[in-house]
């Protein structure tokens, strides 16, 4: 469904919320042979879709928003090759009103597949539906408060991407295909709530991850094509090492040695669970 087609069908259902005066607005640029983006986007209630948009369009915004207690963010920096976007609280209306009673807010945001993407996503209160598979990113940065995000790589990332940083506080929380994000370095680290990181995807090179973990309950899903090492330190949390063999200190697939590339985990955890599925 295209970007517009989102934006109307739930704009007209948000139109009925009495407390609200939502109000439409929209951002874009066109590309100009731009080679790169760096990207800060921040929204603070409500939902969000982000997903790869026309080549023609550098970047892309709907929203649909209460324009009572929040106001849109659009500053794009030629010199810097960066845009601000977004929503944010109105004033101090965030201590009052960031929360999921703000859901009829909506907002859709799409990026050219053509230059490299710097990506700062930061999220409040939001459910948040995040599609980057066929974008050319570079580096991520995604942080999560109370809120409900699942990130997807469907497709391989058009570039080599140096690091992946994810943080969630009170969250549900799934990052999927990250064997397509060709990420060398990936980092999470999660507060209370449900993850799962799902490392499904063509696996062209090998990636290390640091996981920490504090309470609740995180789903590994493993690639059997690629060699796979765990390094866990843990407190008060089960684990059931399915496939996996103890090597001193580390679980490892039985397929490592022999693998030409590898994923390495360095898992902390404090209270909660840890299950392991294997994917191919």
């Amino acid at each position: 469904m295209r970007v517009a087609g989102i934006i109307l069908a739930i704009a007209a259902w948000a139109g009925t919320a009495q407390a609200q005066t939502m109000r439409p607005f929209a951002t874009f640029r066109q590309t100009h042979g731009e080679t790169r983006l760096g990207v800060r986007l921040d929204y603070a209630a409500g939902n969000i879709r982000i997903a790869p948009g026309r080549s023609a369009e550098l970047y892309r915004m709907d929203l649909s928003y209460d324009e009572d207690r929040f106001v849109p963010l659009s500053d794009y920096d030629a010199a810097s090759g960066s845009v601000v976007l977004g929503l944010r609280a109105a004033g101090d209306a965030g201590v009052r009103v960031v929360s999921r009673n703000q859901l009829s807010q909506v907002a859709a945001v799409a990026f050219s597949p053509r230059p490299d993407l710097a990506l700062d996503l930061n999220f409040g209160a939001v459910d948040a539906d995040v599609e980057l598979g066929g974008l050319k990113i570079t580096s991520l940065a995604l942080q999560t408060g109370a809120s409900r995000t699942v990130v997807r790589f469907s497709h391989p990332n058009l570039s080599r991407c140096r690091r992946a940083d994810f943080s969630a506080g009170a969250a549900e929380f799934s990052v999927l295909g990250l064997g397509n994000s060709r990420c060398d370095e990936i980092g999470f680290e999660g507060g209370i709530g449900k993850v799962t990181l799902d490392f499904s995807g063509a696996w062209t090179s090998s990636a290390r991850v640091q996981v920490k973990m504090a309470m609740g309950e995180l789903n590994l899903r493993l690639p059997r094509k690629a060699g796979v090492s765990i390094v866990m330190d843990r407190f008060l949390s089960s684990f059931e090492p399915v496939g996996l063999l103890r090597r001193g200190n580390r679980f490892v697939s039985e397929n490592y040695e022999r693998s030409q590339r590898h994923l390495d985990i360095d898992l902390t955890t404090a209270m909660g669970g840890v299950n392991v599925q294997w994917v191919e």
